[in-house]
């Protein structure tokens, strides 16, 4: 009889098992989790434990608690969550707030971010709910929900764009345009979005300036370049630029001691467009020999050789290259370690991939100002994360190298 009602007990409390094990086991440890870390939270801001008795020490007594609904990557999780006051200045007390779970929080920064991300595509607030089902799983989100975040979204990109930039050790700038399509007037249309990256005397990378802009003309640059100053960045060393004339103008405008790079890339293209399409192989080979030599004499040498066959082969070719002059060779002054980073603009290639990867399925954005909240998005919640400049040990030579 006794092994029988043993038998009966185990029987009855085997937890059940099923497609939705995981996720409903998951989905109660989340919720464990969450009121654990508030209840640290809470100790210590208290300097006590639930009813322990340590004096002068304690801060503050709980008063109850309150239900709340924090919809998390793992769906919505309703936490019972402390309340407490706080001792203040001159004997008095507040009401305790939480950093972990802050006031009228609802939903955790991966999920805004998420939501974040499907709305500046394109999508509408019945859409969203739809496309992220598995995620809200039924949480609530409201039009208003979205527009307060979209909003609060737009503060953080103008705070961020105006922020001081004196303590940014900044080495070298990486500068370029960017083409994304946009919906103006019902149509689309590429609208051009100038992007600043620097690099830091620690080799890394941060994006300086983000804005869109009507041309991609000597104006808007000198305006970018201007925004810089104003913003206390100190003259960089070294400019890697596509070969935008507006852009190299600005840039010696405001820093006329600054060394300028044009990248090798941009340049090719230029060249293969100038030559017959029966030669533009061969023309590539000579050049990547030209430009990818091992040292500087070897360098010079091929660039000898490609002036010499190409004037007589294609003087167009040779023209457009002498219109770059030395500033396609800028890099050879700077240690040959650094020399596959700063050849190009290519570091810009990395944000300019992950946002065409986040958008490939819209044909447009919805509007001009979603392109730039869109990518600063990507780049605040670290989605997108920029590895360090190739060779940035030899980075204090840097500092000389001009």
């Amino acid at each position: 009889m006794k092994d029988s009602t043993t038998k009966q007990a185990s029987s009855e409390e085997a937890p059940a098992f099923g497609p939705d094990t995981i996720e409903g086991t998951m989905r109660a440890r989340v919720r464990e989790t969450i009121e654990a870390i508030v209840k640290e939270e809470l100790e210590a801001a208290l300097g006590a434990s639930k009813s322990a008795r340590v004096g002068e020490t304690r801060q503050g007594y709980r008063h109850g608690h309150r239900e709340r609904t924090l919809t998390t990557s793992w769906g919505p999780a309703t936490i019972r969550m402390p309340r407490a006051r706080i001792q203040a200045a001159a004997g008095t007390t507040a009401e305790w707030r939480s950093a972990t779970v802050t006031r009228y929080q609802r939903r955790t920064v991966r999920v805004d971010e998420a939501i974040l991300g499907v709305y500046l595509a394109g999508t509408n607030t019945r859409r969203i709910k739809g496309a992220l089902a598995p995620l809200l799983r039924n949480g609530p989100l409201s039009k208003d929900a979205v527009s307060r975040l979209v909003g609060r979204l737009r503060e953080d990109f103008d705070t961020w764009r105006s922020r001081d930039l004196a303590d940014e050790d900044i080495r070298d700038v990486f500068m370029d345009g960017w083409y994304p399509k946009v919906r103006i007037g019902g149509r689309r249309a590429r609208v051009p979005v100038l992007v600043t990256l620097g690099v830091r005397a620690d080799g890394q990378r941060v994006v300086l300036d983000l804005r869109r802009a009507g041309e991609e003309s000597a104006a808007s640059w000198g305006e970018v370049v201007t925004s810089l100053v104003a913003r206390h960045l100190p003259r960089p060393v070294l400019a890697m630029i596509d070969g935008n004339p507006g852009l190299a103008t600005a840039l010696v405008a405001h820093w006329p001691s600054l060394a300028i790079q044009r990248c090798t890339a941009h340049k090719l293209r230029n060249l293969q467009s100038k030559a017959p399409a029966r030669l533009r192989e061969e023309l590539t080979e000579d050049y990547r020999r030209m430009i990818y030599a091992e040292t500087v004499s070897a360098v010079e040498q091929a660039r000898a050789r490609f002036t010499k066959k190409w004037r007589w082969r294609c003087p167009a070719v040779v023209e457009s290259l002498e219109e770059a002059g030395d500033t396609l060779f800028t890099f050879l002054r700077f240690p040959s370690s650094q020399w596959k980073a700063l050849r190009t603009t290519n570091a810009l290639e990395r944000i300019n991939g992950e946002f065409r990867r986040r958008t490939k399925t819209q044909a447009s954005l919805p509007s001009q100002d979603a392109v730039l909240l869109l990518l600063f998005g990507l780049l605040r919640s670290g989605q997108v994360k920029l590895r360090a400049l190739v060779g940035y040990q030899d980075m204090e030579a840097v500092k000389h190298a001009a």
